[in-house]
């Protein structure tokens, strides 16, 4: 009995549960801290923009990689403008988004970055 549980159970639990966290990995955080420069942070409801989008994550992640800290990473590397996720991503895909009669974010800087 003892090497049943050993070779049969004990490797089918570990494998259900590594599969249930890959799962949840692949959706990535549920919020996210952004680095905002000088206007400060912005928190970032990760798994609500899933749900509208409706798990379309190549609406942002094709110009970003799927990764903590890709953002500034891309930053550096010159594959990102300053502003340009915030200002460029976010900010249009909000007003296309009200325009369009949908449910959307807000426009405004101050609404979203939060001074510490």
């Amino acid at each position: 009995m003892h090497r049943f549980v050993a070779v049969v159970v004990v490797p089918s639990v570990a494998l259900l549960l590594a599969w249930g966290a890959a799962a949840q990995t692949g959706k990535g955080a549920e919020q996210i801290k952004l680095a905002g420069g000088t206007q400060g942070a912005v928190p970032f409801p990760h798994h609500r923009h899933q749900k509208a989008l409706g798990d379309d994550c190549l609406a942002c992640h094709a110009f970003f990689a799927q990764e903590p800290g890709s953002i500034v990473k891309s930053k550096a590397e010159g594959k990102l403008a300053p502003k340009q996720v915030m200002n460029t991503m976010c900010i249009q895909c909000h007003r296309d988004r009200k325009q369009a009669g949908q449910p959307s974010g807000p426009i405004g800087c101050a609404k979203c970055h939060i001074k510490e």
